[in-house]
């Protein structure tokens, strides 16, 4: 399997991740056992000894300490089966790494999961990425090519490998989303706090990280404890990846300076640089030329390596403006299954927007922030959160320039990556005023998009298309049976199941 166009590749010092790319579009598995060999499986106690004397971390957003994965794998098994479970969903927009790395480079992803599901004996490793994409057409065709080499010898032979397409979506990536799309749920946050090495696919204990977390494991076998820290700092010894504007991967030692990184890729500062990605945090132009690429280095800039994420504003485009479509797209992209997303979120991307239109202010967006921080089922509320606030300290400049003369000047040029909008359909409440009774428990589920008059009778605002669920559950719930949804175009909205108790009927 040859694709077509594959995301392009630059290093700063030695390859590892990215050995052999330069003059192969993909790896084989021929081209993979050439340059890296074949690993010799560990127990579990090597292979932890190894991850611990590293220190890798996953390199998925969190940074958690891969060994206590294993540990926390391994203990809370007992005598059950376990599972790997790769996360390549990358919903970010702005990443690229992980679909490099299974365009590219797949084995190397799919020897650091065989490496970790020898060691716990588990049954399984799945491979979650985003369907009907060319990532998952390359990890499905090295699984084939693995199958028909029939290299695999009688261990792992025993552990079979998985590849599940999942919605690409921002959240789809969080780790309780994830578990829940590969069991066949829909893939959004569980809500509760749900450990994936307690309970994850098929409801057995989990080994969850990224697919780099993985990739990084392989070479780590590979090279042996002091080989991988000939490279990057002593306290995070070796190479880690960063998708550079949305359009390049690096591969740098830990510790490189940002600015090297940057000067590598032609790529101009400006007003400033996000790390870590749209649930991370931005850095002004004069922190950004001093600050290395490692976890501590961003931590002292007040940034954070997360998804390895970098980018570049450039000086064209409007700062604060740029930060506002990413807050927008942020709401757009919840599960709107509590407060904080459904309400929140929304509130928060409208009072950004009013600063950019110079009509709000600073004030009213960190109330804003406020009303949602440490609230929600998920990190995404606060994420965002971070993100945003971030920009008001990053942009204080240009956002006094929005507020004195309603625009600093500048066109927002769309410098930070979104997927191609859709056109989402949008709804609407109908109701039966014959049958209304002006019970009001319309208003009490969709607060933000139905209003009472003084008589308790609703008024409605058209719903958006991610709200569409909420709204069929108030139609569902009305007990005079007066509502009903439908898309402002005239069409029938798509009805939901309904499960008639007693029935037996779905």
């Amino acid at each position: 399997m040859i694709p077509h166009t594959v995301p392009h590749v630059l290093r700063i010092g030695p390859a590892r991740l990215t050995a052999g790319l330069d003059h192969c579009r993909r790896l084989d598995l021929p081209a993979h056992r050439t340059l890296h060999g074949e690993p010799v499986p560990r127990d579990l106690d090597t292979l932890i000894a190894q991850v611990d004397e590293v220190d890798l971390r996953g390199r998925g957003g969190a940074a958690f300490p891969f060994a206590r994965k294993l540990r926390a794998v391994a203990e809370a098994s007992g005598s059950r089966e376990r599972v790997v479970l790769v996360n390549a969903a990358e919903g970010e927009p702005a990443s690229a790494k992980d679909a490099m790395l299974l365009i590219r480079t797949p084995h190397l992803v799919l020897d650091g999961a065989l490496l970790a599901a020898e060691a716990l004996r588990a049954k399984e490793v799945v491979v979650a990425t985003a369907e009907g994409e060319v990532g998952e057409a390359s990890i499905a065709a090295a699984v084939a090519e693995r199958r028909a080499a029939n290299i695999a010898g009688a261990s792992e032979s025993r552990i079979s490998i998985r590849v599940v397409g999942v919605p690409e979506r921002f959240i789809t990536g969080e780790g309780g989303a994830l578990v829940r799309g590969v069991n066949g749920l829909e893939a959004v946050p569980p809500g509760r706090k749900r450990r994936a090495s307690e309970s994850g696919v098929d409801g057995l204990p989990t080994l969850l990280s990224n697919a780099e977390t993985f990739a990084q494991l392989a070479i780590l076998a590979e090279l042996g404890a002091a080989g991988y820290a000939e490279v990057g700092t002593e306290r995070e010894p070796g190479t880690l990846l960063f998708s550079v504007a949305g359009s390049a991967v690096v591969e740098a030692p830990s510790g490189t300076p940002l600015a090297d990184v940057l000067d590598l890729c032609e790529a101009e500062i400006g007003d400033g640089v996000l790390v870590g990605g749209y649930h991370g945090a931005w850095l002004s132009a004069a922190t950004a030329v001093a600050t290395e690429l490692s976890r501590e280095g961003l931590r002292l800039a007040g940034g954070s390596l997360g998804a390895g994420i970098v980018v570049p504003l450039g000086e064209s485009t409007c700062p604060i403006g740029e930060a506002a479509r990413v807050a927008a797209y942020l709401a757009a992209q919840s599960s709107g299954q509590c407060g904080p997303c459904r309400l929140g979120l929304p509130e928060l991307a409208r009072t950004l927007r009013a600063l950019t239109e110079g009509s709000g202010s600073t004030d009213s967006v960190r109330r804003a922030v406020r009303a949602i921080e440490r609230r929600g089922a998920c990190f995404h509320p606060d994420g965002t959160a971070r993100f945003v606030l971030s920009a008001l300290d990053a942009f204080d400049t240009d956002i006094a320039l929005h507020l004195e003369h309603g625009s600093c000047g500048r066109p927002i040029r769309g410098v930070l990556p979104l997927p191609e909008a859709e056109e989402e359909p949008e709804y609407r409440l109908d109701v039966d005023w014959t049958r209304c009774e002006g019970h009001g428990l319309c208003a009490h589920l969709l607060p933000e998009f139905v209003d009472l008059d003084a008589y308790g009778f609703p008024s409605f605002r058209a719903v958006p298309a991610w709200m569409a669920k909420e709204a069929r559950r108030a139609v569902e719930m009305c007990p005079a049976l007066a509502l009903r949804l439908a898309r402002t175009d005239g069409t029938p909205a798509p009805a939901s199941p309904l499960r008639l108790v007693g029935s037996g009927v779905t």
